[in-house]
C-alpha cells in the first residue's frame, strides 16, 4: 500500500508502542495455525429456544428481526372502524378529502396546536374526510448507537390522533394514497357530528 508519510508525532507515537511490546518466547509460529476441535455440547446444557409460529392470527407472519412494528405496519394492522367499501376507495386514493392541512416544516409544538383546532373545527363543520400532510422528514441520524428515526411529524401525528381530544372524534387514520402524498401524509376519517 502507498500513501503519506507519517508525520513525526505518528512516529514518536509508534516508537512508544513498539518500545512496550516484548517479543513471545517459546511459540512456534505453525501452532497457531492448528485450532482445537470444537467442545461438545450435551443435550441436557442446550437451551430450550421456543419454535414461533409461521403465521400469527389473521394471517400476518411476524415479526423477523425488528424489535417494534414500523409505523405503516402498525397503521395497516388496525381493524377498519369505518364502512369497508368507503375504506377501499380511501385507499386507492378515489375519495376526495373535504379538507387538508399542511404541517411540515413546522416545530413539533406547533403542528400538534394546529392539528387539534383543525380536526376540531371540521368535526364542528360536519367534515368526515381530512388529509394530514406531514412530509417524510429528513434523515439526521448522527451515527451513534442508538438509532434514531426520521421524520417527527410522521410518527407523532397517529399518536396525537390516538389521543383525547381527537380520539373522541376520529375514526380510522390510515396512510395516504401516493396522489395524496403516500407516506408523507394520512387520511383522517372523522365521526359523524351529533
Amino acid at each position: 500500500m502507498t500513501g503519506r508519510k507519517l508525520r513525526k508525532e505518528e512516529l514518536d507515537l509508534w516508537k512508544q508502542v513498539a518500545d512496550r511490546v516484548s517479543p513471545m518466547k517459546n511459540v512456534n509460529p505453525t501452532d497457531q495455525l492448528t485450532t482445537p476441535p470444537p467442545k461438545r455440547v450435551e443435550p441436557e446444557q442446550r437451551m430450550f429456544v421456543p419454535k414461533l409460529p409461521s403465521k400469527l392470527e389473521g394471517g400476518k407472519r411476524p415479526l423477523k428481526d425488528d424489535l417494534g412494528a414500523t409505523l405503516q405496519q402498525s397503521l395497516s394492522h388496525q381493524a377498519v372502524q369505518m364502512d369497508r367499501k368507503a375504506f377501499k376507495q380511501m385507499q386507492r386514493g378515489k375519495l376526495k378529502p373535504d379538507a387538508r392541512i399542511d404541517l411540515h416544516g413546522m416545530t413539533a409544538d406547533r403542528a400538534h396546536g394546529m392539528l387539534t383546532r383543525f380536526v376540531l373545527s371540521s368535526h364542528g363543520s360536519g367534515k368526515r374526510l381530512l388529509l394530514v400532510i406531514t412530509g417524510k422528514g429528513k434523515h439526521r441520524d448522527d451515527g451513534g448507537p442508538i438509532p434514531v428515526r426520521f421524520g417527527v411529524l410522521r410518527h407523532q401525528v397517529p399518536e396525537w390522533l390516538r389521543l383525547p381530544p381527537l380520539s373522541s372524534v376520529v375514526l380510522q387514520i390510515t396512510q395516504a394514497h401516493i396522489s395524496h402524498g403516500g407516506s408523507g401524509a394520512y387520511y383522517v376519517y372523522l365521526r359523524r357530528s351529533r
